[in-house]
């Protein structure tokens, strides 16, 4: 397939007129949705933000590549665009970018697509082909020069293989010819088997279409320069390709590891492995190189974790945000899961009584004995994982337990497993000294017996004690709470589920409903009724926004607005995230006061949702339903009303 077939002219923008990153990317998306090559902009620039915030795809050498893969695609399409001023788009070498590719792949993407895809990041390593590309006037030039760019290097692909043949062929006769011992003389170049002149390496990335390839694309160019060989794996859309073998980590020198994603790392075991983002794969390339072919990397030691990631950079609080967010993410399903069955049984509780095996039945699914039983076990042992690796996981998922049934609760749970995945890491300095043949019985034996006693231990005679008496306090508090301090809280918890639509605070805001949720036995849903109106209001004062002040939006953002009232309903907060990343003043305002205010109103109500999740389709099990479809009114029409007020019309040429 040719990379032209996926740059089709019609979307092709030769002046873009956007001048900050946000509008650029709102220009390339725009394109794409009057051809019809995507079905839902909204969705796809919330992919597009979401692989931003990962790392951002300016390049760097005057090159963006904003890429996502999802169902809000509907062919595989790749947006050129030019700019003559120039987009600060947070690229990589800190300079503007000219040149933009919009990668566009539907979930399915076929293997076909994947590889053009690939094809179309090797092609962007090359400075004179960029060159040639800023100087294009018409879509015309563009394909015309990919398809003969394209053409050139499958020619030299294939020559190339066919040299290699040749040369194997030429080997393999001088090889007939020699002693065995001189072949292997001349095959082992260095100390203990490995070759001075060989390194090995694995390229990823979250999304797998871009960077992954051109990180790859930029270690083997390099190293031919310098006259090493090098082999490398990619982890792109595709899974593992050219995946390295044993023969080919044991003889290499030094592995590189250019990955923002978790990559298998056992097979290092051993080994120097330099551990970089994929982005200093295709900008310090040479560096790692070097640094690998002179061992100036920490020898990795597998622990049985099994997977590494690149290392992060970072501050304490960053590394602390990380490892809870990994908890509550694994946790999530189990909540929503388990939460909206048993808001269903609710309601065939007051239908049909609590004696219907219907209702028996799905409290057995989704509450205590079932999906809401695993909620704080599994966030402690993702906790773990997260901080221990592997072996922080047992120890942590039965401290968690541990956290469960002695009334410490959710907070008991995000101590364990603190305390379960640093518990491991002393554990690995401790039993650092002990005879290497020993190494193959700590992951599988000193780890688990040694983890799980040390965390059992001080969760059952400290932190369990600890935490039951401020768990139980705290719900005493909450119950007792008079009307103004419980609209105070309500307002706070409100507000924060709108600061960052997803983000930090919101998903404090929301454990600390579900904390008190789970340890009242799911009888307190006063908190869980504050967060979840205060979440339904943002995408609710957009679709509101974009409904009564229709000439303060685009045509596109009009469309989007209409799915928000749907997310809104449905209490998923994330769809306004597109409009607040391109205006963020104005629209995280005005839904942090409509949010307080929905929030401050179900406490001043006393309205109990006893639900964790489902928006409107569990509000008929609230004690208080009407005044709980109020309260979010209430919300957003402040919200969408002060939002509508505060925009500036458009400009209109």
């Amino acid at each position: 397939m040719k990379i032209t077939d996926l740059m089709i002219q019609e979307t092709m923008i030769m002046d873009l007129k956007a001048v900050t990153k946000e509008a650029a990317i709102d220009e390339l998306i725009a394109s794409l949705a009057a051809s019809g090559r995507i079905n839902d902009p909204v969705l796809f620039k919330e992919m597009i933000l979401k692989r931003e915030a990962e790392s951002s795809t300016g390049i760097g050498g005057g090159i963006a590549m904003p890429h996502a893969k999802t169902k809000a695609v509907n062919e595989p399409t790749v947006v050129f665009a030019k700019s003559r001023q120039g987009v600060d788009f947070e690229a990589l070498d800190g300079e503007a970018a000219y040149v933009f590719f919009m990668i566009a792949a539907p979930e399915g993407a076929g293997n076909t697509h994947l590889r053009t895809l690939a094809a179309l990041s090797r092609l962007l390593i090359d400075a004179e082909f960029i060159g040639q590309l800023m100087n294009t006037n018409t879509p015309g030039e563009v394909t015309a020069l990919f398809d003969s760019k394209q053409e050139s290097e499958e020619a030299a692909k294939a020559e190339k293989e066919a040299a290699k043949r040749r040369e194997a062929a030429k080997k393999e006769s001088e090889k007939h010819q020699e002693s065995d011992m001189t072949s292997q003389s001349d095959l082992m170049k260095g100390p203990a088997g490995t070759s001075e002149a060989f390194v090995v390496a694995v390229t990823a990335c979250p999304t797998g279409i871009a960077h992954t390839f051109m990180a790859e694309d930029a270690l083997k160019k390099k190293a031919q320069e310098m006259g090493v060989e090098i082999r490398v794996e990619t982890n792109g859309s595709e899974g593992a390709q050219n995946v390295l073998t044993e023969e080919e980590i044991r003889r290499a020198a030094g592995v590189i590891i250019a990955a923002d994603k978790n990559v298998e790392m056992a097979r290092f075991n051993g080994k120097p492995v330099l551990q970089r983002t994929v982005s200093d794969g295709i900008r310090k390339s040479e560096e790692l190189i070097r640094k690998a072919m002179s061992g100036d990397a920490p020898i990795y030691r597998s622990e049985g974790g099994g997977e590494s990631q690149a290392k992060e950079k970072g501050s304490i609080g960053t590394k602390v945000y990380k490892d809870l967010m990994n908890g509550i993410s694994h946790m999530l399903p189990f909540v929503v899961g388990g939460g909206i069955l048993l808001a269903i049984s609710f309601l065939i509780e007051q239908l049909a009584g609590e004696h219907h095996p219907l209702f028996q039945l799905l409290q057995t699914i989704g509450g205590g004995d079932g999906a809401f039983h695993f909620l704080i076990p599994v966030l402690a042992g993702f906790i773990a994982l997260s901080i221990g690796d592997r072996p922080a996981l047992m120890p942590g998922m039965v401290g968690g337990l541990m956290a469960l049934n002695s009334n410490s609760g959710f907070l008991g749970g995000l101590a364990a497993g603190f305390l379960a995945g640093y518990v491991v890491i002393l554990l690995r300095k401790a039993f650092a000294g002990l005879p290497k043949a020993l190494d193959g019985l700590k992951p599988i034996l000193l780890y688990p017996v040694v983890g799980l006693l040390v965390t059992g231990t001080i969760m059952f005679y400290l932190f369990d004690p600890f935490f039951s008496w401020i768990n139980l306090g705290l719900i005493d508090i909450l119950n007792n709470l008079g009307t103004g301090n419980a609209v105070i809280l309500g307002l706070i918890l409100g507000g924060m589920m709108s600061i960052d639509m997803g983000g930090p605070f919101n998903k404090a805001a929301y454990a600390f409903a579900i904390g008190v949720f789970t340890s009242s036995g799911n009888t307190n849903g006063a908190m869980m009724a504050a967060v979840m109106a205060g979440g339904m209001v943002p995408p609710l004062a957009i679709a509101l926004a974009t409904t009564f002040f229709k000439h303060k939006f685009t045509e596109q953002e009009r469309k989007s607005g209409v799915t928000n009232y749907v997310m809104g309903l449905s209490f998923i907060t994330e769809g306004a995230i597109p409009f607040a990343a391109a205006d963020p003043l104005r629209v995280l305002t005005s839904c942090i006061l409509g949010s307080a205010v929905a929030g401050g109103l179900t406490q001043l109500w006393s309205i109990n949702v006893p639900a964790p999740h489902g928006g409107i389709f569990v509000a008929a099990l609230a004690n208080h339903a009407l005044l709980f479809l109020l309260a979010v009114l209430i919300g957003a029409v402040i919200s969408g009303m002060l939002l509508g007020l505060w925009k500036k019309p458009l400009e209109r040429n």
